[in-house]
């Protein structure tokens, strides 16, 4: 049976005010709550003050990034995080993207596999409390020792967009996080993580397979279709988002897009978006039809759907409320 989990801190409302918001999706009987980091907070912090405020909640970081925290940074955070939560916590690693790292962050984006990868080995060493002295290709340590140990350690899984990184991830992890694509995808991203599994002598069975849903509960057609088109423009063209639509087939359906946006006409890619491709990649419509839906991504192996509420309302105050709303109208078992 999937978990049923969703992606905040929640647009529009302050870190501080999320108390009641997070108890009620408990009531409401979701199972995850899964952070993110992009532009605006970090990805610990939200579930250390998710982990004081509910009692059952699963709480996931998807995704704390390999390249702007070392190692060391990074099992100290998970360390702390897992002990506010015992047992209820998984901390999801991954590259990120050019932009975020390289442009945005000034750190080169060199090597992604390979830094997961090593970041992946080098957690594992350091969050089981023993000392670790170890030189990876990406990653290296002298003689760190987490000095608490007081939590179980916490599963690792890593997000993953292509073959070679869906597969660690079933080599070498608890679980994958896949990100950006439609419930007839799901079934292609899945395959590879159950390969890499059976090529490392793991049971596939025994992974997790998050998947972070975009979902807007609305019928206004003319809404969907503009948050759609902003949203698939702003990360179909990162290099790391359109190699992997290249790869689930859709470089003849992105073409024009990526042409203009490489010529910077940014209206014209916009514009150049199909109308099927908003369809595919941003859930909208009644409450029942969002539903069905996601329910479809679990049918083609998703287990734990992560559905980010897509509010379009001008204020932030307008947008909290609306992203409100989709929680409870969407919340498990209706």
């Amino acid at each position: 049976m999937a978990r049923w989990g969703f992606t905040f801190p929640f647009d529009g409302l302050p870190l501080a005010q999320h108390r009641e918001a997070l108890q009620e999706a408990e009531r409401l009987g979701y199972t995850d709550a899964w952070s993110y980091e992009i532009d605006g907070v970090d990805c610990f912090t939200p579930l250390a003050l998710a982990s004081a405020w509910t009692e059952r909640l699963f709480l996931g970081t998807a995704i704390a990034n390999v390249y702007t925290r070392a190692p060391l940074a990074l099992a100290i955070s998970a360390n702390g995080v897992a002990e506010a939560a015992p047992g209820r916590f998984a901390l999801g690693i991954g590259a990120g993207s050019s932009v975020i790292v390289e442009r945005w962050g000034g750190v080169p984006f060199e090597l992604p596999y390979r830094r997961v990868r090593d970041t992946n080995r080098m957690l594992r060493a350091m969050l089981s409390g023993e000392k670790v002295t170890e030189t990876l290709e990406t990653a290296r340590s002298d003689g760190f020792r987490l000095s608490r140990k007081l939590a179980p350690t916490p599963p690792i899984y890593i997000a993953a967009l292509r073959q070679r990184m869906l597969r660690l991830a079933g080599a070498e992890s608890e679980g994958a996080i896949i990100n950006w694509l439609s419930a007839a995808d799901v079934p292609r991203c899945i395959e590879e993580v159950r390969a890499g599994a059976r090529q490392a002598g793991r049971d596939p069975d025994a992974l997790a397979a998050v998947c972070r849903i975009f979902v807007c509960v609305t019928e206004q057609e003319a809404v969907v279709d503009a948050v759609g088109r902003r949203m698939i423009a702003a990360y179909l063209n990162v290099p790391v988002y359109a190699a992997f639509h290249e790869w689930l087939g859709r470089s003849q359906m992105l073409q024009p897009m990526w042409d203009a946006w490489a010529a910077g006409d940014r209206k014209g890619a916009t514009a150049a978006i199909p109308s099927r491709l908003i369809e595919d990649l941003l859930i909208s419509g009644d409450a029942e039809t969002c539903r069905k839906k996601v329910q479809a991504y679990v049918d083609n192996g998703v287990t734990v759907p992560v559905v980010n509420f897509i509010a379009f309302a001008p204020t932030p105050e307008a947008r909290t409320q609306q992203t409100l709303e989709m929680m409870r109208v969407l919340a498990p078992g209706g």
